[in-house]
Order: structure tokens, then C-alpha cells, then sequence
């Protein structure tokens, strides 16, 4: 936190690599490594789009933890006796201790972690989904889309960064601002944001080139809980998403495409934030709306063009026990 109020994000994260070199002492090997993520972090959400775009499911396991944590980080409970049934842990914090006994910061998700270890190899959720695409490929599925085409990288960076600090961090700057100036200051940076999205999205599908990349699946992790948790939560409340008519109709797009909506588990994102953050929501209330309906409302977004998976394919179904519920 700032001497002004502002909500300064830990971004000192473990910098170590999986890649298909193993510079960093990490080699890409199938059944090696578990992804451990939340359903209710946007962060982790990411990794878990990428994953499922790339078809990385048989060769990289995943461990959900559940959508509620205390000081002591992420725990399983979702799991039978509440412990990972690879890791054996009951909370991610202990892959960290095996890592590092007096590691001193956060313990967030996404985290890959070496299983033969148990060590957390890296939280680096930036780079962890980059590496998905880029360090992985000798196991990425047939079909499998380019979410971050070589030509295209420059441009997709900076359109990640800007939709980094204005929106993905933005939202919690408004929602953990400790004065008026600070919380006034990290609005008006989102919403002015919103808006250069919306023109930018006016006339083209997708943020970057004609295909969905890694830009997209960044912002789409924030907007798909904008409505649910955002806008009154964190008092970004100039408008919802269903009232920001470019926006609306292109996360839904997202929403409906194969490996986006299959991943969202609204009722885990609210009771994340509602229970979880004490300070802004102290009786711990959980909303019952918004409704979800509208999700799954034509989107028209398909008269632009484009193509979802460029010369690729949709993903299959999510394995039997990663499937989150439907929409009612």
C-alpha cells in the first residue's frame, strides 16, 4: 500500500522456467509437473484457457484448490480427505516450504510444481502461460492454436501490458484503495481503458490480428467477472459489462468459444471474493445475482470475422473431473 492509499501489487515473483531446454534446471517432461490453480483467481484462470487451447491435459496435471483461503494460502478441501490427490498436500503453502522453508512472500496461484519434488518450480503466472505456447509445443495437441504467433508478439505485449495495469490490476486498485484519491485515481484509469477496448473492439474480433491470442485470454479472465464481483465489490461501477455494448458481445463471444466459458465456476469466484475479503465485505454475504442467462445470448461478434483458432482447431470436452457447471 502507498503512502497515498493506492493498493501496490507483490509482482516479486519465483522467476525460474519450465522450458524445453531446461535452462533453469526445469525441462518440459510429460507427467512431470502439476498446475495448481483456483477457479475463482483470474490469474490462474488464464493458465487454465491456455492449457485447455493447447490440449496440454495428458502431459500436465492439474490440482484445484478451493475458492476460499486463510494466511496460510490456498488449501484443497475441494479434494476427498482435502488434500491434492498428486501433491498429498493440503495446502499449496507446503510445495512452497519444500521449495524454500522461510519463503517470505505470497503464496499465489497459478504455481507449477515439480511432483517427483514437490517443490513449486514458479508462480510467474505471466510467463507461465507464454511458456505453455512456446516451451511446451513438442506436446501441444493437433489443432492446437498459436496464442502467441512470433509476428505478432510486440504488438501483443503491449496491448498486454496496457490491459495489465488498467484493467486486470486496475479493478483491485479500486476495490483496495485505503483513501478517495486513490480509489478516484485507479477508476478513471479502468473506465478510460473500457473505452479505448470498446473502440479498439469496435470493428475488429479479436485484440490482436484475426485469431484469439494471448491478449485476449488476459482480458477475458477480468471482464467474464466484472458483473459478478467488480462492479460492486471493488465499486467499479460506472457501468456493468452488460451495459458496455462492444465489451458484453465480445466477451461473450470469448465465453461461448470452446476452452473460455468451460472454465468458469461463478459461484467459486463470488464466494472467493465475498468470503475471502474481509476488509471491504466484512459480514461475508454472498450475492445470489447477477443472472447468468445472458452468457449464452447470441453475440453477433461473428459478422466481423475472423477465426477463432486460426488454421487450427476447438479443443475436445474438459476431462470428466475438470468440468464446472453449467449455466441454468
Amino acid at each position: 500500500m502507498s503512502d497515498k492509499g493506492e493498493y501496490k501489487r507483490d509482482q516479486n515473483y519465483l522467476p525460474d522456467r519450465i522450458t524445453a531446454d531446461g535452462r533453469d534446471g526445469w525441462p518440459v517432461e510429460p507427467g512431470r509437473y502439476r498446475l495448481v490453480v483456483a477457479r475463482a483467481c483470474p490469474w490462474a484462470n488464464r493458465a487454465v484457457i491456455v492449457r485447455r487451447l493447447l490440449g496440454l491435459e495428458p502431459v500436465l496435471s492439474m490440482g484445484i484448490a478451493g475458492p476460499v483461503h486463510d494466511e496460510r494460502s490456498w488449501s484443497f478441501d475441494l479434494d476427498p480427505g482435502g488434500r491434492d490427490p498428486v501433491l498429498g498436500i493440503e495446502r499449496l503453502q507446503e510445495a512452497f516450504f519444500k521449495r524454500d522453508p522461510d519463503y517470505p512472500r505470497g503464496i499465489t496461484v497459478p504455481a507449477f510444481v515439480d511432483i517427483p519434488s514437490g517443490q513449486v518450480v514458479t508462480n510467474d503466472f505471466a510467463q507461465m502461460t507464454l511458456d505453455m505456447s512456446t516451451e511446451w509445443t513438442a506436446y501441444h495437441r493437433s489443432g492446437a492454436p498459436e496464442l502467441y504467433p512470433e509476428k505478432l508478439r510486440d504488438e501483443i505485449d503491449d496491448v498486454a501490458q496496457k490491459v495489465f495495469t488498467d484493467v486486470n490490476n486496475a479493478v483491485y486498485q479500486c476495490g483496495f484503495a485505503r483513501s478517495q484519491e486513490a480509489y478516484e485515481h485507479s477508476y478513471r484509469k479502468l473506465f478510460t481503458c473500457l473505452d479505448w477496448l470498446s473502440d479498439r473492439l469496435a470493428n475488429q474480433r479479436y485484440l490482436v490480428g484475426d485469431t484469439i491470442t494471448e491478449a485476449d485470454i488476459r482480458l477475458f479472465t477480468t471482464l467474464v467477472r466484472f458483473d459478478a464481483v467488480y462492479h460492486g465489490h471493488f465499486k467499479c461501477n460506472r457501468q456493468k459489462l452488460t451495459e458496455l455494448p462492444v465489451l458484453w458481445a465480445y466477451t461473450r463471444d470469448l465465453f461461448q468459444t470452446p476452452g473460455f466459458g468451460d472454465t468458469i465456476d461463478f459461484a467459486q469466484i463470488k464466494e472467493h471474493y465475498y468470503v475471502v475479503h474481509k476488509n471491504v465485505n466484512p459480514t461475508g454475504i454472498i450475492p445470489l445475482g447477477p443472472d447468468t442467462a445472458g452468457w449464452l445470448t447470441p453475440h453477433g461478434r461473428e459478422n466481423l470475422g475472423g477465426r477463432p483458432f486460426g488454421d487450427g482447431t476447438p479443443p475436445g470436452p474438459p476431462p470428466a473431473g475438470e468440468r464446472v457447471p453449467e449455466l441454468a
